[in-house]
Order: C-alpha cells, then sequence, then structure tokens
C-alpha cells in the first residue's frame, strides 16, 4: 500500500490553528511563512513518499541484523539515510550556524510526521540525533557543540540517548555506570546500558552517545548523575571502548536496532562531560523531552499510514449487500456502516491528535522566540502541559487505530502479507518508550497541574469555553453539537483538576489511580478543541466557496469527533473521581 503525506490538512492545521503567520513573524523566522511551508512540507512528501515508505516492509521482513560485534542495516536503509542527510532533513529546524536551516519546529514537526508515516524504524535514527543536538545546544560548552552539532546535523554522525541499565528502568536513580576521571580533562567509562535504539550501525561514520554515569565520589539517587558525551570514534580516528554485544529481538520496529553497550571492556570508554557534573539528569530531560514530543508525532504518523491503508483496503474488499439495500449485491465494505464508523474513528483520532501536536509545537516556537517574557513564559506553560497529552494520547491511540485498522480488514488483517499487522506491532512501544503513559499521567498529575495549582490546566480551559462561545454563536446543527459535547468535556476537566488538587497530597493513591485516565481525558478535550476550532474556520471557509469538498470533510470529520470521542470524557471523569477506592480495593495477595 502507498503512503500519501496528508499535505493539505498539515496545512490547513498550520496556517488555520496553530498560527503560522504568527510563528513567521517570530525573530528569526521571517523566512519561514505559508510559502516555505508549502514548498518544504511538499518536497518533504516526496522524499518520503517514494524514497523511505517503500521501505518499511521491506525492515519488518529483513530487519536489522547483528553480527561480530557490528550491526548491518536493512538494505536500502543506508542510501535512504544519505539521501535524507543531503536533503537537509535533519537539520531542518536547527540553528543556521552550525549547518542548519533554523526554521521553527511547527515546520519541523509536520515532516517529522512524514517520516515516521514512511517508516518508523527509519525515523528513530534521526529523532535520536535531533535530540543529541538538542541537549548539547542547551549544555555542552562552545568547543564540544563546534566539535559534535555540525556532524549530526549533516548526517555524518548519529546521536544516541544512553539511560537504561539491566537493573535501572525508568527508576534512574539506580544507574550504576561509572565515570573514572583522567588528567586530561576527560572520564573513563564503565558499565552496561540496554535498549540503544540506533546504539549500533552501518549508516553513518560515527555514533555519538549520550550516557548518564556517576562521578566517583557522587552522591547517591538522581542527584549524583551525570552526562557524557562518548563517541564511537575517537577525534584521533582510534574506536572507542564502546562495543555492541547483541541487538533485541522484538515485537515491531524490527528494523531499528536496539542494541545492548558494554562500556569499557577493555580500558574504558573515553567520555567528555556535558555542562557541569551532578546535572546529568537534568540535561537528560532536555533530550527526553524533544524525544517524549517527537514520539508523539510517531503516534500520529502511525496512525495516518494504519487508516490510509484501511480506507484503500474498504474501498476494494468487495463482501455483502448493505442493510439498506442501496445496492442490489455485493458491495465494497466501505458502504456498510460499521466499517464507516471505525474508519471515522481512526481520521477522527489522527487529525485531532496532529491538530494538537502542531498546536503544540507553535507555542514551542513562541516561548523560544517571542519578544515578550510574558509571552514566552505563556507559551512555555502551554507546551509543557501538552507535551504529556500529544506522547500519551496520541501513542494510545495509534495502537487503537492499529488495531482498527486489522479489524477493517477482517481475516486478511491477521495475515501478515496485507501489512495491516506490522503497524499494530510498530504500535505498541510508542506507549512505552521515552516514558510509559502512566510516567507521561504521573508528569501531568505533578509537575503539569498540582505544582501551579492548576493554572495552566484553567487557563486553557477558559480558552476552550471561549470556543464554546463561537460555536453557539454559528449556530449550525453541527456547531451546537459540538459546542455541548466541548462544554460537557471542558466541565469533566476541571472536575478532575479540582479531584487532583484537594487529593494529591492528602490521598496521592487515589489521584495516580486515575492518572491515566485523567491524561485520557485531558488529552481528549484539548484535541477535541482543535476540532472544533477546526470546524469553525471551515464553515467560514464553506460559506465563502473555498475547497468545499475539503472544508465538508472537516467539519464531518469534527462532528463525528464530538459525537463519539469528546462524550468519553464524562465517563472518564467519573472513573477517575469516582472510582479510585476500587482500583486498590482488592488485597494484593487475592490476584
Amino acid at each position: 500500500m502507498t503512503y500519501r503525506a496528508p499535505v493539505k490538512d498539515m496545512l490547513f492545521v498550520m496556517k488555520e490553528l496553530a498560527g503560522l503567520d504568527a510563528v513567521a513573524a517570530l525573530p528569526g523566522f521571517e523566512d519561514a511563512g505559508f510559502d516555505t511551508a508549502v514548498a518544504v512540507l511538499e518536497e518533504c512528501a516526496r522524499f518520503n513518499e517514494n524514497v523511505v515508505a517503500p521501505l518499511n516492509r521491506v525492515g519488518d521482513l529483513d530487519p536489522s541484523s547483528f553480527a561480530d560485534g557490528r550491526v548491518r542495516a536493512t538494505p536500502g536503509f543506508k542510501e535512504a539515510f544519505q539521501q535524507f542527510a543531503e536533503g537537509g532533513w535533519q537539520g531542518l529546524q536547527h540553528p543556521v550556524e552550525f549547518g542548519g536551516q533554523g526554521l521553527p519546529k511547527l515546520i519541523g514537526a509536520a515532516c517529522g510526521e512524514m517520516v515516521n508515516s514512511a517508516s518508523i524504524s527509519f525515523a528513530l535514527c534521526p529523532l535520536l540525533s535531533d535530540g543529541a543536538i538538542e541537549a548539547l545546544l542547551t549544555a555542552g560548552g562552545h568547543e564540544m557543540q563546534q566539535a559534535y552539532i555540525p556532524n549530526l546535523i549533516s548526517g555524518r554522525w548519529t546521536g544516541t540517548m544512553n539511560l537504561t541499565e539491566p537493573q535501572a528502568g525508568s527508576d534512574l536513580s539506580l544507574v550504576r555506570t561509572r565515570a573514572e576521571p583522567q588528567g586530561d580533562g576527560s572520564y573513563k567509562l564503565f558499565g552496561t546500558k540496554i535498549f540503544i535504539t540506533w546504539g549500533e550501525h552501518d549508516m553513518a561514520e560515527n555514533i555519538v552517545h549520550l550516557v548518564l554515569a556517576r562521578v566517583s565520589g557522587a552522591p547517591e539517587g538522581v542527584k549524583g548523575i551525570s552526562l557524557f558525551v562518548c563517541p564511537k570514534v575517537l577525534a584521533d580516528g582510534t574506536r572507542n571502548d564502546v562495543h555492541c554485544v547483541s541487538i533485541e529481538h522484538k515485537l515491531g520496529i524490527k528494523a531499528s536496532p536496539t542494541a545492548v553497550l558494554q562500556f569499557g571492556d577493555h580500558g574504558g570508554a573515553v567520555g567528555y562531560l556535558v555542562g557541569e557534573q551532578n546535572r546529568g539528569l537534568e540535561y537528560m530531560f532536555i533530550m527526553m523531552n524533544a524525544a517524549r514530543f517527537g514520539v508523539g508525532v510517531q503516534g500520529i504518523a502511525l496512525a495516518e499510514r494504519a487508516y490510509q491503508q484501511a480506507v484503500a483496503y474498504a474501498r476494494d474488499r468487495v463482501q455483502s449487500r448493505p442493510v439498506d439495500g442501496s445496492t442490489p449485491g455485493a458491495s465494497a465494505i466501505i458502504r456498510h456502516p460499521d466499517v464507516r464508523r471505525m474508519l471515522m474513528t481512526m481520521r477522527a483520532h489522527t487529525e485531532g491528535c496532529r491538530a494538537m501536536a502542531l498546536v503544540a509545537a507553535a507555542a514551542y516556537d513562541a516561548a523560544h522566540a517571542h519578544p515578550d517574557e510574558a509571552a514566552r513564559k505563556q507559551n512555555q506553560a502551554f507546551y509543557e502541559f501538552l507535551v504529556p497529552l500529544v506522547k500519551g494520547l496520541s501513542t494510545e491511540m495509534s495502537l487503537d487505530v492499529a488495531s482498527l485498522g486489522v479489524q477493517v480488514h477482517g481475516g486478511m488483517g491477521f495475515i501478515e502479507e496485507t501489512g495491516a499487522a506490522q503497524h499494530l506491532r510498530d504500535a505498541k512501544i510508542l506507549t512505552i518508550y521515552e516514558g510509559t503513559t502512566a510516567i507521561q499521567a504521573n508528569d501531568l498529575v505533578g509537575r503539569k497541574t498540582a505544582r501551579d495549582g492548576g493554572a495552566t490546566a484553567r487557563a486553557i480551559a477558559a480558552q476552550i469555553e471561549a470556543t464554546e462561545g463561537e460555536l453557539n454563536a454559528s449556530g449550525s446543527a453541527a456547531a451546537l453539537a459540538m459546542a455541548r459535547h466541548l462544554g460537557a468535556a471542558r466541565r469533566a476537566f476541571l472536575d478532575v483538576v479540582d479531584f487532583v488538587l484537594a487529593k494529591v497530597k492528602s490521598d496521592p493513591n487515589a489521584v495516580f489511580s486515575g492518572s491515566v485516565p485523567y491524561l485520557m481525558l485531558a488529552g481528549t478535550a484539548v484535541a477535541g478543541w482543535q476540532m472544533a476550532r477546526a470546524l469553525l474556520v471551515a464553515e467560514q471557509h464553506l460559506a465563502a466557496g473555498e475547497d468545499p469538498e475539503f472544508m465538508k470533510a472537516k467539519i464531518a470529520t469534527a462532528r463525528f469527533y464530538g459525537d463519539h470521542l469528546l462524550v468519553r470524557c464524562g465517563g472518564l471523569r467519573d472513573a477517575i473521581v469516582d472510582g479510585a477506592e476500587s482500583v486498590t480495593a482488592l488485597e494484593l495477595e487475592a490476584f
């Protein structure tokens, strides 16, 4: 099944909901207006449709392989990555001074969706490089930045993130990799890191590992963790003492090598301190937050690919007479109401999360480039609130969408040759890596809701309420229905915010029993708010006679989102506020 990038929908969201014109008015982004966005997205679409997308199935059938300490990437990946690098895609949103194009995250996020729709396994390599670049830009010294960032942006080198160890998964306080200072300012690293995405491969000249480790004598726990840069090949061309000892055999994303790396088996891996000692977790969170947003975009990307494949199959598969008798014999299954319901669910989920992610990306741009400090702070708070929603909801929904994709295919979906099963297998990891959905939910409760006393949450609710007023003023049946559903979702959201603030200290088990449902409620409400805004804009364009086919589809999809997805918020609210006790009621011995 071929992939076609949804450039038109992306541009609609960027212009009408994310405020592309306002982003282009920010200092440094003056050349990143609508015409630039069109040119970049169309070129990105051509590259990913023609070069990367055909490799997705190849990577599933002929994944990365490991032998004699070396990893061979899927055939075709190396050549595609060279084209990716030569096209400037790695440096799209990175500073011009290091060889990047300096475009806003808003444009970068749309392009990121395309490469992930084409092949998540392939896209993971540049995604990790992006995170490494972000961390070095924030915490690396001038010499370190000059040595590493241009090579990462050019694609000559790639980057990795080394956190996890056999005994230290989400709990990084248990990290045991040690760093011993040397007389020349360098360190020797000793330890084992697992689950290192693209930790070894043959697609680039060098691999830059960002590694969490403890300097000898550092405090226990997270306060004693430092961040080091540890290249596979040192500046003098010698091989560093970091070696891949195996790669994992996985449920999905099989073309992406997940490495076990051993540091220091032959005298110590040379590493260099990034920033200050014992601030490693703080620096790594910069990389991790960039990756969390990127993984949310992966969920949207996979959902889009699964949706396109399901629609194509539903148009072609002839089976059964329609229940309304509209054709005398068997018809394409896309005529059947339940297939339409599944396809609309897939479409509405994908469009809602895309809109939420791109609006978040625009807030990131304003948080970094707006000349007014108050505006920067407001946008930063909004963006940070949305990151766990983008990561958590978009990945969870991608699993639902991929599963629906298999269901649309019926029995053929269970057969590997159709490709529908690959989407389902690939989707599962998205809810796990870069922090499970529960970790995103804990972040939403603690850092994003309780820390500021619910101020950001209530500010978002106020904006949602303003949109409800616009919907009611519109007066159309679709707008009035959406206003009703959006209002109910907003009230459910605020009820849960009040519940969290009232109970988070006195009864934390009650709050965290419902943390994931809270994330799903908040994400569904915010994505629904964006769909409501899209409905209003589409109504205006339709009234002006502009692109009626697209605008009617946008209105219909937004209406479906309200009728079928926003209505879930009330049930989630009840489960969180009224159902906490039953989560922990069963005695441990009874499980």
